[in-house]
């Protein structure tokens, strides 16, 4: 399976009927595609829609409907518009249920670098140090390593996105949490073992006796 989707598949799971959600660009975008039918989620974009829709066909895309990264999406039956005030005000009012963000570079206490690398250009940060701060449930959806070098890492080198630690990171290779302040293996991907995930993770782990594969 590609490892996007094994991250956007587990991902979907951890998303409850009636929350309110917020995808980053990048893998987190493939999470609505994996969404149960059943499962009553409300998807915004930062930059003023509630109710978005799947990507729209080739020639049906409208210009005034794109996501908070300028790509075409459609809204759904119901969907809300409002500006960029009342959408950040949602955000940092703590209304946002379940942020999922990618990611650059998370440490061993769970906070996050996601916006820049110093000496390359960057557009800025975006929303993600307002969801980071304010969404009440944080997930990274990244890949476990970049270029042979984890991206799971002892302490971030890179800015970081808020003082604010995330609550989970999913990878290609396992389910990361933070309790207490200490990342902790709680799931492996399909056919990768813990001594795999361990030689690939430069932050040291907490590992429980038993560690269950990811259900996706």
């Amino acid at each position: 399976m590609d490892p996007q989707i094994i991250i956007a598949r587990r991902v979907a799971k951890e998303l409850k009927s009636g929350n309110l959600v917020n995808l980053g660009i990048g893998i987190p975008t493939l999470v609505a595609n994996y969404v149960p039918p059943d499962l009553k989620v409300f998807f915004q974009s930062e930059n003023g829609l509630i109710g978005t829709g799947p990507i729209p066909e080739q020639g049906l895309a409208h210009p005034t409907l794109t996501d908070a990264g300028g790509r075409p999406i459609s809204a759904l039956p119901g969907a809300s518009t409002f500006d960029s005030a009342m959408s950040f005000g949602l955000i940092r009012g703590g209304h946002v249920d379940v942020t999922v963000l990618g990611g650059l570079q998370v440490d061993a206490q769970g906070h996050l670098a996601n916006w820049m690398i110093p000496g390359k250009m960057v557009p800025g940060m975006g929303g993600a140090m307002d969801l980071v701060s304010g969404a009440r449930r944080v997930i990274v959806a990244m890949q476990h390593a970049a270029k042979g070098k984890s991206k799971i890492v002892a302490k971030c080198t890179l800015p970081l996105t808020s003082a604010r630690p995330v609550h989970l990171v999913v990878t290609d290779m396992a389910v990361i949490a933070f309790p207490d302040g200490r990342a902790t293996l709680l799931e492996t991907a399909p056919g990768i073992s813990v001594g795999e995930v361990m030689a690939v993770t430069d932050a040291e782990l907490v590992v429980p006796d038993n560690v269950p594969e990811m259900n996706i």
